[in-house]
């Protein structure tokens, strides 16, 4: 009987040590392809230890989806070293009181609103429309640790009007709007507005191409008006919280600029265009619920550069 209980704590510990040995392995995984590199061994069992937290948060909410009790799956991705508030400090960018509390103004001072949308008249509405598909969206971007999904979406918006303008698709410089627009309310990886960089687009009479002014996600300073990708005449609002005018805008004017309340912990590490790169939603993508009350305010602060 002694013999048997020295067997059986034998087997525990050697179990508990095999998981320990596929929890490395796994962290060894995730380093590699999200190319992790850590400044000291204690932050690295940190981060570990937060990848481990985030592991099994991922496994007891696929749990639910399994039993049809939510609707979507959560999977590791490069944000499953991160706690969450570091994850929302980081990713989320959008200022939303600039819009709403101070207005928008030029480098002078002087006010400067966008016009409202106006839906057309007379016009039915295709069930659906893939702007991808009509070649006015570039690939998947990533903003990196940097709170500039504010320029990302302002490239996006004006990279789709540029191309039903020109019919040619450019990708332009979000390094340019981060390290150029401060004066317009922007602050770089800080957060910023899509409506200030229209602006600072439109004074600057353009903004660069994305190959001659490539994304570093810090402050740079190295604008040359020679490699201007596309321009902007101004930019329209479409009303806030109005999802049917935001329909209206994406069928018949093309990508808009919108922000959405991202900071559930869930979107960390959602599995499904956004600019957190192809590893995270579906393929750097999610879809987001219509006519539901103004989902995680996808129609509070809608936009679209005049071209």
């Amino acid at each position: 009987m002694k013999c048997l209980a020295v067997l059986l704590c034998v087997v525990a510990a050697a179990s508990a040590v095999s998981f320990m040995d596929v929890l490395k392995e796994e962290w060894n995984a995730f380093k590699m392809e999200h190319k992790k590199n850590y400044e000291s061994d204690i932050e690295d069992r940190f981060r570990m230890k937060i990848y481990a937290e985030n592991k099994h948060k991922i496994a007891k909410h696929n749990q639910r989806f399994q039993k049809g009790l939510v609707s979507y799956e959560l999977k590791q991705n490069k944000y499953g070293d991160m706690l969450h508030y570091e994850f929302v400090h980081t990713m989320n960018g959008f200022n939303k009181t600039s819009k709403h509390n101070k207005g928008l103004h030029s480098s002078k001072g002087q006010s400067d609103r966008g016009a409202t949308f106006i839906a057309p008249a007379h016009v039915t509405l295709p069930d659906q429309v893939d702007w991808r598909k009509k070649g006015a969206v570039t690939e998947i971007k990533d903003q990196g640790k940097c709170g500039s999904c504010w320029a990302f979406s302002t490239t996006g918006a004006l990279e789709g009007q540029h191309f039903r303008k020109t019919n040619f698709l450019v990708s332009l410089s979000e390094q340019n709007l981060i390290d150029c627009s401060s004066t317009y309310g922007n602050n770089g990886c800080d957060g910023g507005l899509m409506d200030n960089a229209f602006k600072y687009v439109k004074d600057n009479h353009g903004i660069d191409k994305e190959n001659s002014y490539p994304y570093e996600g810090i402050l740079l300073f190295t604008y040359n008006p020679k490699n201007s990708g596309a321009d902007d005449t101004g930019f329209v609002d479409v009303p806030q919280g109005d999802e049917e005018k935001l329909m209206a805008a994406v069928a018949t004017v093309g990508p808009v600029s919108v922000a959405i309340d991202a900071s559930q912990e869930t979107f960390q590490l959602y599995s499904s265009g956004n600019s957190w790169s192809r590893t995270w939603g579906d393929l750097g993508y999610i879809k987001m619920a219509r006519n539901r009350n103004n989902h995680c305010g996808i129609a509070s602060s809608a936009s679209y550069p005049l071209v």
